[in-house]
């Protein structure tokens, strides 16, 4: 019984987040920020039909993320709520439920790799998703890559306002590269990712923002780097997602100039599924990585890492991949750590 009630808990959870998804989607919930309201009042702000909101509202009210006064007939969102709930901020997990939400769309498909043992396309996410996959990072890139990311790797804002060359590898739909591009003038960013659509997305929001100092290549990853040698390289939650990690680890220490700085961000996780046990992050990210990471990976022909591959088999890969001096920090975000890796004393590292 006690398993049965955890079950209808998930399953709840489930089609909850489903109508965060349609929340979002549809500005509900910026629109009950506003105050309280009806359900004919509601859709009125929002521009809905009235029948789908009250339908809606119920779920939400049952599901405890808004309340409900039956004597005036109005629907509230707690200030509480709406702050994980509305705004272009980090915390509001609507873009990760309507992410969420898109996954449904492959699961025939990845239900058919578990029988194949084939991955599944990188095209078939983005038209599943609308190419929404990484817009939760936009948020967080905004919030916490300058002062957070950047900010918590020593040297590396001075570094950055003194002119240094960066590249950004695996760099999606370039917003990484705008905000840094924006915070430090002096330098010179470079964008690189292998899908053509997020580089014309990127090149159509630099050229908006009018940035000079900021360009975006299309590429694979795993050939050598184009532009090299840059002083600081990044990788904002990519390396993982790559064919052959290993080969991409060697050229970003390859297009290193020697006293560059490799700055990784990614999961924070254990590489062990024993230590991962009281993570309240894991199910989440291991559920992702079923869903995307490793299928995805999978279509490229090579044995995926997944999004959980944990800070133990990413430290000795840096290593093999000739880093000598990695440091693991801490990150604004619980469910990320960065890397620090340095190519300095190699000698010394390989003896």
């Amino acid at each position: 019984m006690s398993f049965g009630a955890r079950l209808l808990d998930l399953l709840t959870g489930h089609a909850l987040t489903m109508m965060i998804s349609l929340g979002h989607r549809t500005g509900l919930f910026d629109a009950a920020a506003q105050g309280p309201a009806t359900s004919a009042e509601l859709a009125g702000r929002a521009g809905l039909a009235e029948r789908y909101v009250r339908e809606w509202l119920g779920a939400v009210v049952t599901g405890g993320i808004m309340e409900y006064d039956p004597a005036s007939g109005r629907y509230t969102l707690p200030a509480e709520h709406a702050e994980f709930l509305t705004g272009e901020r980090a915390r509001n997990v609507g873009p990760t439920a309507l992410m969420l939400g898109s996954l449904d769309a492959v699961l025939p498909e990845v239900a058919a790799g578990f029988r194949s043992g084939d991955g599944v396309e990188y095209a078939q996410y983005v038209t599943a998703t609308e190419g929404r996959m990484g817009g939760s990072w936009r948020h967080i890139y905004d919030e916490h890559l300058v002062d957070g990311f950047v900010g918590g790797v020593p040297g590396l804002t001075e570094r950055l306002r003194a002119g240094a060359r960066a590249l950004d590898l695996g760099c999606g739909t370039g917003h990484a590269i705008t905000v840094l591009a924006s915070a430090f003038p002096a330098a010179e960013f470079v964008g690189l990712d292998i899908a053509p659509e997020a580089i014309a997305a990127a090149e159509a929001e630099r050229a908006e923002l009018a940035l000079s100092n900021a360009r975006f290549a299309v590429g694979d990853a795993a050939d050598p780097l184009p532009g090299g040698p840059f002083d600081v390289v990044f990788a904002f939650d990519a390396i993982h997602d790559q064919q052959r990690p290993d080969v991409v680890l060697g050229r970003v220490r390859d297009a290193l100039a020697p006293d560059g700085v490799f700055v990784m961000v990614d999961a924070k996780f254990a590489s062990a599924v024993e230590d991962n046990l009281d993570n309240t992050y894991a199910p989440m990210a291991y559920a992702i990585s079923t869903l995307f990471c490793v299928p995805s990976t999978l279509a490229r022909g090579e044995e995926a890492l997944g999004a959980v591959w944990g800070v133990e088999t990413a430290t000795r890969m840096l290593a093999e991949a000739g880093f000598c001096q990695v440091t693991v920090l801490d990150s604004p975000r619980p469910q990320n750590c960065v890397y620090v890796c340095r190519t300095a004393e190699v000698d010394h590292c390989e003896g």
